[in-house]
């Protein structure tokens, strides 16, 4: 097992934990259960890069594991929301019937929107950043990156391409990604220098490249990938008729362009030196993994 592999086995449980107590604490519910239930599992791959980049600023585990809980629960959130009928419409989510099938729609909405506010309140706690000024920019910055600048914007979009009267173009669909996929990526890995009050560009540039290598790796799986190892459903964009990064670069065209933005993500790093080994196999990780 590679280093980063046993980071990442270490770090999940913990920031799973971390999130789970919080729930937990919360009053017994339909709602609470749903919500334990959408933050199961996972490779909390958004935690770990939290986590990573607050060890690169010098703040420690217990401290970034408030901000690794909260995007957490916001990339829980969107899973529940974005598995509904009225949007992706999935039955199977990590291999396990998705929120609105096992409870139904309201519930689904309800934990959604539960595990949201729980996000921010995790961010606002004296414990989350050194400072009060750390703590705001956090909040204000995972505001933009889920909202409707960030995240929302891309599945509106999405949406909306689905009864485009043409598919998308390749900058098109880079930018619907750029949000969907890649504004809460790019919030995880600049937490850190966020919470120690530095610059945080060059991981904005890892993360920009990291995001968009995740999601061209996830048309890739889509296409050739096993569903039993992804735990859902796949080919969904190429039977709905939608664009993909493989759609429009062919599969092969596609690994080449995720390959090329790891190497740009490794080279956005050179700046911390041997200390952010890690972070640059994250980036293999993306385009390697099987779910």
């Amino acid at each position: 097992m590679s280093a980063f592999a046993r980071a990442l086995a270490e770090h999940a449980p913990r920031i799973e934990a971390r999130l789970q107590a919080e729930i937990a604490a919360l009053p017994g519910s339909n709602v609470r259960d749903a919500m334990a239930y959408a933050a199961r599992g996972g490779k909390k791959l958004r935690g770990f890069l939290v986590l990573e980049s607050a060890r690169l600023h010098g703040i420690g585990p217990e401290m970034a594991l408030q901000a690794a809980a909260a995007i957490e629960a916001i990339h829980s959130y969107s899973l529940a929301h974005d598995d509904l009928p009225a949007m992706d419409d999935d039955d199977l989510r990590r291999g396990q019937p998705t929120v609105h099938v096992k409870w139904n729609e309201a519930t689904a909405i309800l934990a959604g929107d539960a595990l949201q506010t729980l996000a921010f309140g995790l961010l606002a706690r004296p414990d989350a950043a050194p400072t009060a000024e750390a703590r705001l920019a956090l909040i204000a910055s995972l505001a933009d990156a889920s909202g409707g600048a960030g995240m929302v914007l891309g599945q509106a979009l999405d949406i909306e391409a689905e009864s485009a009267d043409s598919p998308l173009t390749l900058q098109e669909i880079t930018a619907l990604q750029a949000g969907k996929t890649g504004a809460l990526i790019a919030w995880s890995a600049c937490a850190g220098a966020r919470m120690a009050g530095a610059d945080p560009a060059p991981l904005a540039a890892y993360a920009a490249a990291l995001g968009l290598a995740f999601q061209i790796a996830d048309d890739v799986l889509d296409v050739e990938g096993d569903a039993g190892l992804a735990g859902k459903r796949l080919q969904k964009d190429a039977d709905a008729g939608k664009a993909t990064f493989v759609s429009l670069l062919g599969l092969d065209g596609a690994k080449a362009r995720a390959r090329a933005l790891v190497a740009d993500a490794q080279d956005a790093l050179a700046c911390y030196g041997s200390g952010a080994h890690l972070l640059c196999d994250a980036a293999e990780f993306v385009i390697t993994r099987e779910n």
